[in-house]
């Protein structure tokens, strides 16, 4: 067994053509995305041609690549192994787009590749290290779409209509949710031609923001795949089936698409979540979905308030200066109004009585069922 990167060793003499495009292909490029292409891949409104992946190397400002320090040295690896395989090396891009504007709490970026003649895939960036990006995945639990989601759609609009033929499309985490947003509620003729939906680990959706979608037109296209501990792929899960995944890390630690095990060449596949974080997970979106728009908004944001105040611009300085973090958090609680500390309290007592009423029906279940370690299934509808 072995990683992403593994599979490029292993696969990499094969072309696209000799062996179709997988769920690993497609999660390779969806972490592949995560790459900080600016200035060296166009973007939709430059008319320019598609760019290949050894132009890209080749480039005097190849380092900018790796913006994101919490994966550089795996990022760098997963980069060298594409450029000199035979299966990506000849990878192509183009319509690159990364947008952060911390007005609308926004973090949006996504890229079209070629990774074959004919063959087209249009991948969402998830969150990347900043502090609003963060913020952002935190309002996807509103049942208005967030602007990132309306971008998504904008963005797959554009850039089907200039490839004008078939094409896959896919994201991780973030990503995974806005690769999923955007098909379900683009044109009907761009839905057509699309082959299929990846979704590595991507949150769902409230109920009410998928029924006033087309949904039902792609859901048979949506390729959904979790870790054995997932979290962020179970919030708010309602896309049907799905796929697990077994990984080499633990806990919350698994979202990382590098932990993922690869089996010959394809994902190994587990038969279900942790009975454990199934339940955890079941409780986290009952508690979500029991939460007003009011309430839910009043605890995001004074969540991003605190953690804004540790004054980092970014996840790896908050986590790199951690002592200085913790004391601008703790001097923001203290400045949190008496309302809203009112709510926050009445939010968090409604979070510990959903618990505790999952976990006298999970008793109950297992109390009949000794054998089976947990047979809920999640309630979202």
């Amino acid at each position: 067994m072995g990683t992403i990167i593994d599979y490029i060793q292993e696969y990499g003499d094969y072309t696209f053509a000799e062996k179709p495009l997988s769920e690993v292909d497609s999660l390779i490029l969806c972490q592949f995305s995560y790459l900080k292409f600016d200035g060296l891949v166009p973007g939709p409104e430059d008319s320019a041609p598609f760019v290949s992946i050894r132009q890209v190397f080749e480039n005097r400002d190849y380092d900018n690549l790796y913006g994101d320090e919490r994966y550089r040295e795996k990022n760098t690896e997963l980069f060298l192994a594409m450029v000199h395989s035979r299966r990506f090396g000849s990878i192509k891009m183009n319509y690159y787009v990364n947008q952060i504007e911390l007005e609308r709490e926004t973090q949006f970026s996504a890229v079209t590749f070629q990774p074959d003649d004919g063959l087209y895939y249009i991948a969402y960036r998830g969150t990347d290290e900043s502090i609003v990006g963060w913020k952002e995945d935190l309002n996807l639990a509103f049942s208005e779409p967030v602007p990132g989601q309306l971008m998504s759609v904008s963005y797959l609009e554009k850039a089907a209509g200039q490839l004008g033929t078939s094409f896959y499309v896919g994201g991780h985490s973030k990503g995974g949710n806005f690769a999923v947003y955007a098909s379900m509620n683009c044109r009907p003729e761009i839905q057509d031609d699309i082959v299929l939906i990846f979704n590595h680990d991507g949150p769902g959706f409230r109920p009410e923001v998928r029924e006033k979608s087309g949904f039902e037109r792609i859901e048979d296209k949506i390729c959904r795949t979790v870790p054995h501990s997932s979290m962020v792929g179970m919030l708010l899960s309602s896309e049907g089936s799905y796929r697990v995944v077994e990984s080499k890390s633990f806990g919350l630690a698994q979202h990382d698409p590098y932990s993922w095990l690869i089996e010959k060449d394809d994902f190994r596949i587990v038969k279900q979540i942790y009975s454990g974080r199934m339940f955890m997970d079941t409780t986290l979106n009952d508690w979500i979905l029991s939460l007003n728009q009011e309430q839910m908004r009043i605890f995001v944001d004074t969540l991003y308030d605190v953690v804004k105040a540790s004054e980092a611009d970014n996840l790896i300085d908050f986590t790199a200066n951690w002592k200085k973090s913790i004391q601008g958090i703790m001097s923001a609680i203290k400045n949190v109004d008496a309302g809203t500390t009112k709510v926050m309290n009445n939010i968090m007592k409604a979070l510990f009585e959903i618990l505790s009423q999952n976990t006298k029906e999970e008793l109950q279940i297992r109390k009949k069922n000794p054998d089976r370690a947990l047979l809920r299934k999640n309630k979202v509808p």
